[in-house]
């Protein structure tokens, strides 16, 4: 992504973006928050309710300037369902950031 690491994970953490990224079923289920390991920008969600989804996003520096992001998604669906929600995901999340870039 063509922003700084630091702002493509503020802006996968924020609770007020987050649903326009993440995959549905892991939108606060009403169970735990987000585990964040922010010195290492990498973010895990799993469900705790219904089919079991869990989620992690790590977020690396590029020597651009940009950032290079990973999400790895664990769930039922076939293997290839879970790269095309993966790729429309990550597609979201750099639409967020891009807007989070210039509204900041």
């Amino acid at each position: 992504m063509s922003a700084p690491p630091e702002v493509v994970f503020s802006t996968a953490t924020d609770p007020d973006r987050v649903s326009a990224w993440l995959p549905e079923p892991l939108r606060g289920d009403g169970g735990q928050g987000p585990e964040v390991e922010t010195a290492d920008l990498r973010v895990r969600w799993r469900t705790t309710a219904g089919p079991s989804w869990t989620a992690q996003l790590e977020v690396a520096p590029v020597d651009a300037g940009g950032a290079s992001v990973r999400l790895a998604l664990d769930a039922d669906p076939p293997e290839r369902r879970l790269r095309e929600i993966a790729d429309e995901s990550l597609a979201s999340l750099a639409r967020e950031v891009a807007d989070n870039l210039t509204a900041g």
